[in-house]
């Protein structure tokens, strides 16, 4: 997942799904938000898609792309988890 967020792109598109809510985006007004074109798009979600951090869903002729908020969740409990966990014993933040 950290993976898939280390380009720049990738964290941009995730970001604004992020901020979209469950209901998710057109991936035409991601491309229109972000000005990323069509093809380098559909690349980006796919990665977002295969690491689980992105789900999409079709509404009639309208793919909708939302953020996997439970996998985001996960990996963020996984990394508060392990903050620290090397640092002095008993102490941690």
């Amino acid at each position: 997942m950290l993976a898939a967020l280390g380009n720049e792109s990738r964290l941009r598109i995730y970001r604004l799904l992020v901020r979209a809510g469950p209901d998710g985006l057109p991936v035409g007004d991601i491309q229109q938000r972000l000005g990323i074109p069509a093809s380098t798009l559909s690349h980006h979600i796919a990665a977002l898609r295969q690491a689980a951090l992105v789900m999409q869903r079709r509404e009639g002729r309208t793919i909708l792309s939302c953020a996997n908020y439970e996998n985001m969740d996960e990996l963020l409990n996984y990394l508060t988890e392990e903050c620290c966990a090397d640092a002095n014993p008993g102490v941690r933040s």
